[in-house]
């Protein structure tokens, strides 16, 4: 049988978009693994919590969970590591879920880390993301938190294919790709020495256009960024970077208005859209089959310094 092709795969979105019910079979087995993985999370560990960030992902995360456990129901708390540059449509609609789920919502900022002297910024305007792997791990060792439920997917990145869905962290927070435990048939090894963690990621088999087929799906609501809007940017290294208070245009730059939505919604000051005019779900389906660059490899300028950059910081106890 021949593969098929764009075309193809661009018409099967089409008439999905048109209301033809196409076979969901795809998305009930990605959805009935991550309940599935959700459940053994539940089961295996004493202190566990899901990183909810108010992004599509963790979106897509606690819509199994709530499958999974029942609203008001959910045994595990959220997570939010915050870096104090993030964008406020992301934080309220973080905040309206969990209220709407019962779910307790822990909230622990990169500006208290500063306050205490553990993060320390070589320049004001430097980006926190990278330094939120060290709130991150003051919030592990204040809460005891033994796994951390993610929602980073393999298509995401070459450094997070490299990870396995039950992602051990030593006693330093750290991620040793060498020495990652096999997961054959399934079964997964749970066992833990003291102050050791575990990184779990439900949906790494999920791809970008799983998600938003997901999101078409179950009708989830999203923060307005992941649609097309107009928005002051300027040109930069080959990206449309955003212009605000925390990323302002440089000198000899053009500030020009483009209809853009953000595939990612990251710290702010790292965060890039992309042009688009998609305005719904099934839009963003249909532009996702002709993307040529994975969601973070186009809109993440961090990830854009060094190839190894992300390997790094996961090795630093980076999400």
């Amino acid at each position: 049988m021949n593969a098929r092709t764009e075309p193809d795969l661009i018409q099967d979105a089409l008439d999905q978009a048109a209301g033809h019910h196409l076979s969901n079979r795809h998305l009930d087995a990605l959805e009935e693994e991550t309940i599935y993985l959700l459940r053994e999370v539940a089961g295996a560990f004493e202190r566990p919590a899901l990183l909810f960030s108010g992004g599509k992902d963790s979106l897509v995360m606690l819509r199994c969970a709530e499958k999974a456990f029942g609203a008001g129901r959910i045994p595990f708390p959220l997570l939010m590591i915050d870096t104090g540059h993030n964008f406020p449509e992301v934080t309220a609609l973080r905040d309206r879920r969990a209220r709407e789920l019962g779910a307790e919502l822990i909230v622990r900022s990169v500006e208290d880390s500063m306050k205490r002297g553990t993060v320390r910024l070589s320049r004001p305007d430097e980006s926190r993301n990278a330094h939120q792997s060290v709130t991150l791990l003051e919030a592990i060792e204040e809460f005891r938190f033994d796994a951390l439920i993610g929602g980073a997917r393999r298509d995401e990145e070459k450094a997070r294919a490299k990870e396995r869905i039950f992602s051990h962290r030593d006693s330093f927070g750290q991620w040793q790709p060498k020495a990652q435990r096999p997961e054959l048939w399934t079964l997964f090894n749970t066992r833990l020495h003291p102050g050791e963690h575990f990184r779990v990621f439900p949906i790494s088999n999920w791809t970008e256009l799983d998600v938003w087929q997901y999101i078409d799906r179950e009708r989830i609501a999203l923060p307005s960024l992941y649609y097309s809007h107009p928005r002051e940017v300027v040109e930069r290294r080959g990206l449309l970077v955003p212009v605000t208070g925390l990323t302002p245009a440089r000198d000899g730059e053009t500030v020009v208005v483009r209809d853009v939505r953000f595939r990612t919604v990251g710290d702010i000051t790292c965060t890039c859209p992309v042009a688009s005019t998609a305005a719904t779900p099934a839009d963003i389906v249909i532009e996702t089959l002709r993307a040529d660059l994975s969601e973070r490899g186009a809109t993440r300028m961090d990830d854009r310094t060094s190839d190894a950059s992300m390997e790094r910081r996961k090795k630093e106890g980076y999400f």
